[in-house]
C-alpha cells in the first residue's frame, strides 16, 4: 500500500473533468434502460482517457466497458448513471422547485456513483502505466440499476467471468464500508384477462379483470402476516383496464416487486404470490399471466476487501467540509423531520449527531440496525469478490429517492466526498492489483461463502426489460 499517494495524486488531476460529468449526467436525467446520452458521456470520457471501450453487453444498448493496461489480475469498478422518475428538482436550493413538472431525476445519487467510479479506473490506469505493473483495470458502466437489473443480465451472460475483483461505492449520509446485506428481488407483471360487458345492462356477461387484481392484492395484504419479518412486498397498478367504469374492464396489469433476504426465500416467496394470482383469476373466471420482468440476488460479503477499503478509509478520513457545506446541508435538514434523521443514525447504531454532515468513520463492527434494500451489485458479488463504500454526499438524514438528493447533487459537498471515495476504491484497486495474498484471501472467501455456486435469478428465457420504463 506505500503507492496510495501516487495513486491519490492521480485522482486529484482528473478531478475537474470528471465533477464535470457527473454534473452534465446531473443534468440529463434519463430511467431504467433509457440512458443513452449518459452512457454515451461515459464512453466519451473512457475514450478520452485511453480506455478500449466496448458498448452493448449483454445485449443492453446503454451498457458498457472499458478497459486499459495488460496482463495480471482484473479489478473492476462498477459505475451507474441511472435517475428515478418524478424526482425533478432545481440544485442548490433547500426547497421542493422542480425543473420539470413530472420529470426525473436524481434521486439516488447515480450521477456521482459512475462519475467516481470512473476516476478511481483512471487513477488506477495512470498508476498502472506509471508504474510498468501488470494488471488490467476495467470500468463497467451499469445502467437500469433503479428495479431492470442490468448487472443480473451482464452476470448471466459471462460479462464478470475473467474479473478478480470488483469495487463500486453509493451517495449515502455516511463514510463507510457498505454492509454487504441486501435482499433478493423479483419483479414481475401479473396480467389479467377477463370479458367486457355492459356495466348496467349486462353485468352477468362480464369477467373484471381489475376485480382479480383487487382480489390478489387482498389476498398478498393477508399474507404478510405470515412471510418472514425482513420480506417485503410491494406493487404498482400499470393498468386498471380504462377509465369508463360502465364498461367491465376486460384487461388489467399489476407489477410486483418481492423481496427477501437471501434467494430461496425470494423464490418461495415468488411462488406464494403467484399461487395468490392463481386463486384470483379462479375467483373472478379471468386468466393470469405472470411475467419476469427483472430479479437480483442478495449482496455476498468479503470481509478481507472489507477490511482493505476500511484501512483506506481510516488513513484518508471523511471529506472535509467547509461552512458553506455544512450551512446547506442545514438548510437540507430544516425540510426533513427529526424521524428522518433518527432513523438514518439508528441504521449505524448510534444517537443523532448535530453535526449536518458526517465527519467520522462508522466502525466496520458497529452494532447496525440497517435498512435494507435491494441492487444488482448482489449478483455481481456472487461471482466475483466484491465491495462497496458509502461517502457523505448527502446531509445526514437525508432520505434517498426524495427531491432532498437531487437538490443535493451538484453541491460542492458531494463533489467531495465523490472525489475522496474514489481515492478510498483506488487505493484498494491497487492493492489488490498488487497483493497476492490479499486476492487470495478474497478469492477464498466468496469460495466459502457460496458453496452452492451462483444460481441466476432470471430465467433463461428472460431478456434485458429494455422498454420498461415506457409502461
Amino acid at each position: 500500500m506505500d503507492n496510495r499517494n501516487a495513486l491519490w495524486r492521480h485522482v486529484d488531476a482528473h478531478t475537474d473533468r470528471l465533477v464535470a460529468l457527473s454534473d452534465r449526467v446531473w443534468g440529463m436525467p434519463e430511467v431504467c434502460y433509457t440512458e443513452a446520452r449518459s452512457a454515451a458521456e461515459h464512453g466519451a470520457e473512457l475514450r478520452h482517457q485511453g480506455f478500449r471501450v466496448t458498448e452493448g453487453l449483454a445485449g443492453i444498448p446503454t451498457a458498457l466497458v472499458g478497459e486499459a493496461g495488460e496482463g495480471g489480475p482484473v479489478i473492476a469498478f462498477l459505475g451507474e448513471y441511472d435517475a428515478l422518475p418524478g424526482l425533478s428538482q432545481e440544485a442548490g436550493v433547500a426547497e421542493h422547485r422542480p425543473v420539470e413538472a413530472g420529470g426525473h431525476g436524481h434521486g439516488c445519487g447515480h450521477n456521482l456513483l459512475g462519475s467516481a467510479a470512473l476516476l478511481a479506473a483512471t487513477a488506477v490506469k495512470d498508476w498502472l502505466a506509471e508504474t510498468g505493473l501488470p494488471g488490467r483495470v476495467r470500468y463497467y458502466g451499469c445502467p437500469a440499476e433503479e428495479g431492470g437489473a442490468a448487472k443480473a443480465f451482464m452476470v448471466r451472460e459471462g460479462a464478470f467471468a475473467d474479473a478478480d475483483a470488483a469495487i463500486s461505492w453509493h451517495p449515502s449520509s455516511f463514510w463507510e464500508v457498505t454492509p454487504p446485506l441486501s435482499l433478493a428481488n423479483t419483479r414481475a407483471d401479473f396480467v389479467f384477462a377477463g370479458r367486457a360487458a355492459h356495466a348496467a345492462a349486462a353485468p352477468h356477461l362480464g369477467r373484471s379483470a381489475l376485480d382479480a387484481v383487487e382480489l390478489m392484492n387482498v389476498g398478498v395484504n393477508y399474507m404478510r402476516e405470515h412471510m418472514p419479518s425482513d420480506a417485503r412486498v410491494h406493487y404498482a397498478l400499470l393498468d386498471a383496464g380504462g377509465i369508463a367504469p360502465n364498461v367491465v374492464q376486460a384487461r388489467a396489469r399489476v407489477r410486483y416487486s418481492i423481496r427477501a433476504r437471501d434467494l430461496p426465500g425470494m423464490l418461495e416467496l415468488v411462488e406464494r404470490v403467484r399461487k395468490i394470482a392463481e386463486g384470483a383469476a379462479l375467483m373472478t373466471e379471468t386468466r393470469v399471466e405472470m411475467r419476469i420482468v427483472s430479479a437480483v440476488s442478495n449482496v455476498v460479503g468479503n470481509t478481507p476487501l472489507e477490511q482493505a477499503l476500511h484501512g483506506v478509509m481510516e488513513e484518508l478520513g471523511p471529506p472535509h467540509f467547509g461552512d458553506g457545506d455544512r450551512a446547506f446541508a442545514r438548510a437540507i435538514q430544516e425540510t426533513l423531520s427529526p424521524q428522518d434523521i433518527a432513523a438514518v443514525y439508528r441504521t449505524i447504531g448510534r444517537p443523532p449527531s448535530d453535526a449536518p454532515l458526517a465527519d467520522f468513520l462508522v466502525p466496520l463492527d458497529a452494532r447496525r440496525n440497517p435498512a435494507i434494500g435491494s441492487t444488482d451489485v448482489g449478483d455481481v458479488s456472487w461471482v466475483v469478490p466484491t465491495v462497496q463504500a458509502h461517502a457523505p454526499t448527502v446531509a445526514a438524514g437525508t432520505p434517498f429517492h426524495t427531491w432532498q438528493v437531487v437538490a443535493q447533487g451538484k453541491a460542492p459537498a458531494a463533489h467531495k466526498a465523490m472525489v475522496q471515495v474514489a481515492k478510498a476504491m483506488a487505493a484498494t484497486g491497487a492493492a489488490v492489483l498488487t497483493d497476492p495474498a490479499l486476492l487470495a484471501a478474497a478469492k477464498a472467501d466468496l469460495r466459502a461463502r457460496t458453496e452452492g455456486g451462483y444460481v441466476s435469478p432470471l430465467p433463461p428465457e428472460v431478456s434485458p426489460p429494455l422498454t420498461m420504463s415506457l409502461g
